[in-house]
């Protein structure tokens, strides 16, 4: 009886510490897939990928994995389809999927993977931003919280303009000197000039300010259409559709539709199960379980990891640009997350404050 009891406290004690780290895993799971999927898209890039033939066949695998998953699962609490809904889902397709991938595919083309991922590392508080814009969130300069939200909002756009406008010393040297004066296009070693890093830099903001946008949208979409795996369904497909229109448009060859390397199929395959579907469905389950900061808190981990596989398979060289500004933007994002999150538990905290006998619990504790 005793040994019964005391493998039942053992198996609440593993039970309890599996529920508590598993989103932490789950969230370095993830990061890690990305790190590989974004170090996988450049060097397909560098190698003469188009960029809407990956944008297009990612978002289709992407809707064809997901759109089983929302049939079983939301077949009976899944709302009508209005024209309302309808449009909004074109909207929040084009912001948050074929516009927002295509931008930062191409600020990625005229970039290092590093670079790209670090200026994605502003996203937060460009939303909180555009946020504060539409009167969606509260900035109180009174408080510790809109003090920190503040600081960090400046902070990260200080960053990210050092990213962009300063260069610096190369922190990395190249691997194969011998190819510098080489003019044939190659991914060994690039060194970008600075009109590239302009380039890049316009294209990589226009695309988070296109996913902040998106956050906007999305925020009207889950409340007229609470599905969220058909709503992430329908978003793919649409997206899809979208970006094929573009390439048509832009490309009416049909040879780019042919995925001629193995790096080409594996980078598709890869972004669109791992990527977009996979990606999707554990971001939903950490946001569920522990919320956005949570999960926002893991965004600078890409970065690190992308530019430790960076320099050491892609031999891109690091500048002493790159690694202050990345610093400053992971800095301002901590201090803004920190203030939404001290912001979060002084309001959930308020409620409590009018009963007496809470009050009384309070100041005991």
């Amino acid at each position: 009886m005793a040994k019964h009891r005391a493998s039942s406290t053992d198996m609440d004690v593993g039970m309890g510490w599996w529920g508590k780290w598993k989103p932490v895993l789950v969230m370095l799971a993830i990061v890690v897939a990305y790190a590989v999927m974004n170090i996988m898209i450049k060097k397909a890039i560098d190698e003469g990928t188009n960029r809407l033939l990956l944008i297009t066949l990612r978002q289709l695998i992407a809707a064809l994995i997901l759109s089983p998953i929302a049939y079983f699962r939301e077949r009976k609490t899944r709302p009508p389809l209005t024209a309302d809904i309808c449009v909004h889902l074109f909207f929040s397709a084009a912001l948050g999927a074929a516009l927002t991938q295509y931008l930062f595919l191409l600020g990625l083309q005229y970039t290092s993977a590093t670079f790209a991922c670090a200026f994605a590392n502003i996203l937060p508080v460009l939303t909180f931003l555009m946020a504060l814009l539409f009167r969606l969130e509260t900035l109180n300069l009174k408080r510790t919280a809109g003090i920190a939200k503040a600081i960090g909002a400046a902070v990260c756009i200080a960053g990210a303009m050092l990213l962009s406008l300063y260069k610096g010393v190369a922190l990395t040297s190249s691997p194969h000197p011998s190819r510098a004066s080489d003019p044939r296009p190659t991914h060994l070693a690039v060194d970008y000039t600075s009109r590239q890093c302009l380039m890049a830099t316009v294209a990589l903001f226009a695309a988070c300010l296109c996913y902040s946008s998106w956050f906007l949208v999305q925020s009207k979409v889950g409340k007229k259409y609470p599905a969220l795996y058909s709503g992430a369904a329908l978003v793919f497909l649409i997206s899809f559709l979208q970006a094929a229109a573009l390439s048509l448009a832009i490309q009416r060859s049909y040879s780019m539709w042919i995925l001629k390397t193995k790096l080409e199929l594996i980078t598709v395959l890869y972004s669109g199960i791992v990527g977009s579907g996979i990606g999707f469905l554990a971001m939903s389950w950490c946001v569920e379980k522990r919320g956005p900061l949570f999960t926002s808190a893991f965004t600078p981990l890409i970065q690190i990891i992308v530019a430790v596989i960076d320099t050491s398979v892609l031999h891109e060289r690091i500048y002493l640009g790159s690694v202050l500004g990345s610093a400053l933007v992971i800095l301002g994002l901590y201090f803004l997350l920190w203030g939404k999150s001290k912001e979060t538990r002084n309001s959930e905290v308020k409620p409590a404050e009018g009963n007496e006998e809470n009050k009384v619990q309070l100041q005991t504790v």
